[in-house]
C-alpha cells in the first residue's frame, strides 16, 4: 500500500483529537477557573531511502533521503494563564490574582487534597467553608476552615486571605488564613474533574503558602475568575483543524485513485 495513505490516516486521528480538545474548551467557556487545553503535533518516524555521505576528493557530500510516515500527537497542554475576573459582590466568592491555587480536601485524608482556581465557596450547616461539592477549604496550617455563626457576628476576607471577623462579644477575631498553594510546574497538574487538579509526578510538590507570599497571588473577595477560553481563538483553531482533516482525507482518496489505476492495469 502507499505510504501516503497511512500518513493521511495519522493526520486524521490527530485532528480528531484536536477537535476533541477544542470542543471541551468551548463547552467550558463559562466554567469558573477553567484552564483551556492545547494540542501540539510532531512528525512520526521517517523511512530512510539512502543515508548521507561525506565530502570526498572528487565529489561533495550528499544529504540523506528520507520519507516521512505521518504525524503523531506530541502534547496536550494545560494553558495556565490568568483570566479576567467577574464581580459578584458575594463575600465567599474568591479569585486569585496571580499564581496559586486554593486547597480543598475530602475528609482528613492527606492523599485526597485537591487544588482549584474556582473560588465559589459556601458555608455548610456546621459553618465549614466548602466548595460546591462539599470539599473542605484548608487554611495555611492545613486545617479545615470554620466560620460559625456562634463565633462570628460578621466577617470579611482581605487580599492576604485573612478572615477577619467580629465576635459576638464585640471583639475582632483574625485567626484564620486561607491556604494558597503553588507548584513549580502548574501545567503538569492532572485534571480530575469538578474544577479540581491533583499533583502529578511532573508538577512538583505543592508549595503551601499564603496570599502574597512565596510568589503567590493576592485574594480578591467578591470576585470569581472566569475561564481563560477565548472563543475567537477556539473557532479559528476549529477551522484550521477542519481544513487539516479535510486535506488528510484528500490524501487518502487520491492514494485510493492511484491504487485503482494500478489495479486497472490488469484487465
Amino acid at each position: 500500500m502507499l505510504r501516503s495513505m497511512y500518513s493521511g490516516i495519522s493526520g486524521m486521528k490527530n485532528f480528531q483529537t484536536k477537535l476533541d480538545v477544542i470542543g471541551n474548551n468551548i463547552a467550558n467557556v463559562n466554567t469558573y477557573g477553567f484552564k483551556k487545553g492545547r494540542v501540539t503535533f510532531k512528525d512520526a518516524i521517517s523511512q530512510s531511502i539512502s543515508g548521507a555521505s561525506g565530502a570526498g576528493t572528487n565529489r561533495g557530500g550528499t544529504n540523506p533521503t528520507q520519507v516521512g510516515l505521518g504525524s503523531t500527537l506530541s502534547t496536550i497542554d494545560i494553558v495556565d494563564t490568568q483570566s479576567s475576573m467577574q464581580t459578584t459582590g458575594r463575600p465567599l466568592d474568591l479569585a486569585i490574582d496571580g499564581d496559586g491555587y486554593f486547597a480543598v480536601q475530602e475528609g482528613t485524608d492527606p492523599n485526597k487534597i485537591y487544588y482549584t482556581r474556582a473560588g465559589n465557596f459556601y458555608l455548610d450547616e456546621k459553618g465549614n467553608l466548602v466548595n460546591g461539592d462539599g470539599l473542605f477549604v484548608l487554611d495555611d496550617a492545613g486545617n479545615h476552615i470554620t466560620i460559625s455563626a456562634d463565633d462570628y457576628a460578621s466577617f470579611s476576607i482581605d487580599s492576604n486571605g485573612v478572615i477577619s471577623g467580629v465576635a459576638n462579644e464585640g471583639k475582632t477575631v483574625t485567626d484564620k488564613t486561607i491556604r494558597i498553594t503553588k507548584f513549580n510546574n502548574p501545567a503538569g497538574l492532572t485534571k480530575v474533574g469538578g474544577n479540581l487538579f491533583q499533583k502529578s509526578n511532573n508538577s512538583g510538590d505543592p508549595i503551601d503558602a499564603k496570599a502574597n507570599d512565596k510568589g503567590c497571588g493576592s485574594v480578591n473577595a467578591g470576585y470569581l475568575e472566569m475561564s481563560n477560553v477565548d472563543l475567537s481563538e477556539e473557532f479559528t483553531e476549529m477551522i484550521v483543524a477542519q481544513r487539516g482533516f479535510q486535506a488528510n482525507t484528500r490524501i487518502i482518496t487520491t492514494s485510493d485513485e492511484i491504487l485503482q489505476e494500478l489495479i486497472n492495469l490488469k484487465r
